[in-house]
């Protein structure tokens, strides 16, 4: 039994020491002013999952040029980055993968470059991971409301955002969504935009959608808002 216990600790001991973070051994041969984003920000993603797409930032001079070789280093709260930091390549540019973990909420993303002055300079860059009610309204919005309320046409949806007069609102219009309270997004939703006093043409769903449903939308719409939606209480993941 004592063996079987020695053999335990010494499992334990050498999966710790596989985790323990790795060192800087990256040197930059070059050195950059600014970092500016290529692609990659405002994704959404569920928990525990991957970005659909890569993060790629760009590492330019005084004069706007890229600078290649340039050290480019990833961190955020409770985000996994493959690779954490690399060398920008001939275009200035680092390519990176980002895991989010298992909460739901905002996500922020700082890329740093070092100046040859001393210092940094950096960049922040958020994301979004959707936990259970706010992938249910993802689905909920997919299915019914994304057609008019988002402008881009796919080879499966044809948007029919541009032939609307009043034109609706994308969902992740903050400006306009976080001043209308829960409240009356839900009376929207379920009876339609004319009992509240807006466009006619925004449909009824109280006899498709369930409440739960419903709600979950609402949930969608306040996870996505640009700016965000504020909140008290619970603070979301950085």
């Amino acid at each position: 039994m004592k063996c079987v216990q020695i053999v335990c600790v010494l499992v334990l001991l050498l999966a710790g020491c596989s985790k323990r973070p790795s060192t800087n051994q990256l040197a930059p041969k070059a050195y950059g002013t600014q970092i500016v984003e290529v692609s990659g920000s405002k994704q959404i993603t569920g928990v525990g999952d991957e970005l659909p797409q890569p993060v790629v930032v760009q590492v330019n001079g005084d004069n706007g040029n890229a600078i290649e070789g340039a050290l480019v280093s990833f961190r955020g709260e409770g985000l996994t980055f493959t690779p954490e930091q690399a060398l920008s390549d001939s275009s200035g540019q680092v390519t990176t993968q980002v895991e989010v973990a298992f909460i739901s909420g905002d996500y922020q993303i700082t890329a740093e470059t070092p100046k040859q002055s001393g210092g940094s300079a950096s960049l922040n860059l958020r994301e979004i991971a959707l936990g259970y009610e706010t992938t249910l309204g993802q689905a909920v919005n997919e299915k019914y409301c994304i057609r008019c309320h988002d402008p881009e046409s796919t080879t499966e949806r044809v948007s029919n955002f541009d032939n609307l007069s009043p034109t609706p609102h994308q969902f992740s219009d903050g400006a306009t969504y976080n001043s209308i309270p829960d409240a009356d997004l839900v009376n929207i939703i379920r009876h339609g935009g004319r009992s509240m006093g807006k466009s006619p043409q925004s449909p009824a769903f109280g006899t498709t959608l369930k409440p739960e449903e419903i709600k979950a939308v609402v949930a969608y719409i306040r996870s996505i808002a640009d700016p965000p939606y504020p909140t008290s209480g619970v603070k979301n993941a950085k």
